[in-house]
């Protein structure tokens, strides 16, 4: 449980970072940092604990100066350029954000620790690759096919190397696919869920790219919350990386099929060539995460009928 604490979270106007933000909120200061290319300051709570700062995590000045002005207990480094596909298009714009912002944080505490008691970054289930075996365990073969992958590993590495050399306490984790409420279907980073719903909710053609046979395990926002609080403050996850899913195999096939049959929709799906980068099969096992109290509360079902009842009755 985290209260009455300094939080400062990068990103934290996106999907999963506003989801942070508002269970954080209320008993916590929360400083969030984003430069609103991929969220939005509408999906966090209105609150007197919350300071919103419009910006970008690779502008090192108005990181020394939040830092300077704050002595954070928590901080969550969410903020990301999260679309592989705009990492192979833009691989050095997208390595500044996803790799570089990552440096400029450690090295600022690094020069001053102050009282940080955990230090957080979100890395991806996309450096595991294509390597074949699954389902993928933190100590698999890492075989990254893009910059958005590349630059994922090599940032959690680096935040490993703080944590051992220089004290800075430090964890991270590997996010597989996560859905909920707050997703933006129109962003180009967004995930397969939030497209094929915004596709149902207005009966519009959903493009697959690939034969939809690709397998994802997709985790629940609710859960990905109850992982970051765990690892956050266990002391057992120090200088630890952690898979963050379900453990599940879901095709892209059976979720359109569970989707249709749940609201009673059909959306007319189109196949497409699949995209550089995409990965055929990712599954994650969850046992090093479990070791610590982490129990997913969702499957897909119950987490699928919890989405979309908000999505079309909210």
């Amino acid at each position: 449980m985290i209260q009455n604490n300094n939080i400062l979270i990068t990103g934290g106007a996106g999907f999963i970072g506003s989801s942070l933000a508002n269970k954080l909120l209320p008993n916590n200061k929360v400083t969030v940092i984003d430069d609103l290319s991929m969220g939005d300051f509408s999906n966090l709570n209105s609150s007197s604990n919350l300071i919103k700062i419009k910006g970008s995590v690779t502008d090192k000045d108005l990181l020394e100066k939040v830092f300077d002005e704050n002595d954070f207990d928590y901080i969550f480094h969410l903020a990301a350029v999260a679309s592989v596909a705009d990492s192979v298009a833009r691989p050095y714009e997208t390595h500044q954000v996803n790799f570089d912002s990552t440096m400029a944080i450690l090295e600022i505490l690094r020069k001053n620790k102050k009282s940080i008691k955990r230090f957080i970054f979100s890395s991806s289930a996309a450096v595991y690759g294509d390597e074949p075996t699954l389902p993928k365990q933190e100590e698999s073969i890492i075989r990254p096919l893009t910059p958005y992958a590349v630059d994922k590993f090599a940032s959690e590495r680096m935040v490993m190397v703080y944590n051992n050399l220089y004290k800075i306490p430090a964890s991270a984790t590997r996010f597989f696919n996560v859905y909920g409420p707050n997703q933006n279907p129109n962003s180009p980073y967004s995930g397969f869920i939030s497209i094929l719903v915004d596709r149902l909710k207005n009966q519009k053609p959903l493009t697959i790219f690939g034969d939809g046979e690709q397998a994802r395990d997709f985790v629940y926002i609710d859960d990905v919350l109850q992982a970051l609080l765990l690892i956050a403050t266990s002391d057992q996850s120090l200088g630890q990386v952690y898979n963050v899913g379900t453990g599940i195999k879901t095709t892209l096939n059976d979720l359109i099929r569970f989707s249709q049959s749940n609201l009673g929709k059909v959306v007319d799906v189109k196949y497409a060539e699949p995209r550089e980068g995409d990965i055929k099969l990712s599954i994650s096992n969850i046992q090093k995460l479990k070791k610590i109290g982490y129990n997913p509360k969702y499957n897909l079902e119950s987490g699928m009928k919890k989405y979309l009842d908000y999505e079309f009755h909210k």
